[in-house]
């Protein structure tokens, strides 16, 4: 493989990995599979490093083409190694978060939703892959309604508007958001909240481990 067709890869894969902000969220269940393929490509990388190392040993590191590459994938390596999602934290530049609330389920799936303060919200799933889903949201007395949801692959928005509870027997999290379906939905989802600065009076229920 020649030089300039492994640095023009490079670029390209270094591209994909600084952007995985904007599109794992995307790929639902195509996400792991997704970064294995980048981790595997990270190995071959380093490979090729090795074997353009051993090339410039025995050349005495007199071909400068051959110095370059060597200089420059080891660079580029050593960044992604460093920051594997990328150097960017584009989650730093979001609206600031004014409630997060997390829920657990099996096989280690966990769900966080995020509600900011320009009044927008989204939901990240990991669960046999990575879906988000994000829309709007306003408050008109003790309830957060939803609106121009956009779905992630295959991922299915679950709740039209919300609550906030206060638990009287709990463990960890005294309040709960719980979210609906529609008005016809009685059992709702609960979201143990981690963060909250909303200025929205919680219901009293019973328990922490119902729903």
């Amino acid at each position: 493989m020649k030089n300039k067709t492994i640095i023009i890869i490079t670029i390209i894969y270094f591209s994909i990995i600084n952007t995985t902000y904007y599109w794992e969220g995307k790929l639902g269940i195509l996400a792991f599979p997704a970064f294995f393929f980048l981790f595997t490509t990270f190995l071959i990388f380093l490979v090729i490093l090795g074997i353009q190392c051993y090339f410039l040993i025995q050349e005495k590191l007199a071909n400068k083409q051959r110095l370059f590459l060597v200089i420059f994938l080891t660079v580029i390596l050593s960044l992604i190694y460093y920051k594997p999602f990328g150097l960017i934290e584009f989650n730093k530049f979001e609206a600031k978060t004014v409630l997060e609330a997390q829920r657990e389920g099996a096989a280690n799936c966990k769900t966080t939703f995020k509600l900011k303060n320009d009044f927008t919200f989204k939901e990240k799933n990991v669960c046999f892959g990575i879906t988000e889903v994000t829309g709007s949201y306003k408050v008109i007395n003790d309830t957060i309604y939803f609106e121009n949801i956009e779905k992630g692959k295959e991922e299915d928005a679950k709740y039209t508007f919300g609550i906030i509870e206060e638990l009287k027997t709990y463990t960890e999290n005294r309040f709960a958001l719980k979210l609906y379906k529609n008005k016809l939905d009685t059992i709702g989802l609960r979201y143990f909240i981690e963060k909250n600065e909303l200025q929205i009076n919680p219901k009293k229920v019973e328990s922490s481990y119902n729903n």
